[in-house]
């Protein structure tokens, strides 16, 4: 019986993610995302996409960069679209 790294609940099916040399611990996959998953720097939503990045700031979306002044940077299918 493990326990959500997260949440606390005990669990017969936890699982286990290692992400820069720490392990944690999960019941679901929502409360690993909640955990680990980056924040977008504009609006705060978890970036569980491919999202944007410069330099250390991420965004979940080219608009969230632009919002932010970030002009250069573009989504993956505006960036590559034929």
């Amino acid at each position: 019986m493990g326990t959500c790294s997260n949440c606390g609940n005990k669990y017969d099916a936890t699982f286990r993610v290692e992400m820069r040399d720490e392990c944690y611990e999960f019941d679901c996959f929502e409360c690993a995302i909640n955990m680990l998953a980056p924040k977008c720097s504009h609006c705060q939503t978890r970036i569980i996409g491919h999202g944007v990045q410069d330099g250390y700031d991420m965004y979940c979306s080219a608009h969230c960069a632009r919002l932010e002044g970030r002009r250069e940077l573009q989504d993956r299918a505006t960036a590559f679209a034929p």
